[in-house]
């Protein structure tokens, strides 16, 4: 079976991609860091950076990328349905926000 191709875009469509084989189990992580970059947890897919093709003229944070990774973390949210995606698990969960619970039967790992 070939890799599932998907696309996604921000709000405003200025920031379009397309990602072939990205990963079906979503992360969520709850630490600080993504709190602030995201404005809530960050939950997102996996690729490799040479997976994924995009256009980019204008601020949006969809994407994040640790220093020497050969992959991205890919904003699930700004994919375009349907994506085949499940909960994976949650991380960092002991920073998450004080104003919501974590529901669902996802792993959760207080620290990663």
């Amino acid at each position: 079976m070939s890799p599932k191709t998907h696309h996604g875009h921000c709000e405003c469509g200025a920031v379009a991609f397309t990602v072939t084989g990205a990963r079906l189990a979503i992360t969520m992580c709850h630490c600080a860091q993504c709190r602030r970059l995201s404005g809530h947890h960050w939950a997102a897919t996996h690729a490799s950076w040479t997976d994924v093709s995009f256009r980019n003229r204008c601020g949006a944070s969809l994407f994040y990328r640790m220093n020497d990774d050969d992959g991205v973390g890919i904003a699930a949210g700004c994919i375009d349905a349907p994506t085949d995606f499940t909960a994976g698990k949650h991380i960092f969960t002991s920073d998450k926000g004080d104003y919501y619970d974590i529901a669902g039967d996802a792993p959760h790992i207080e620290k990663f």
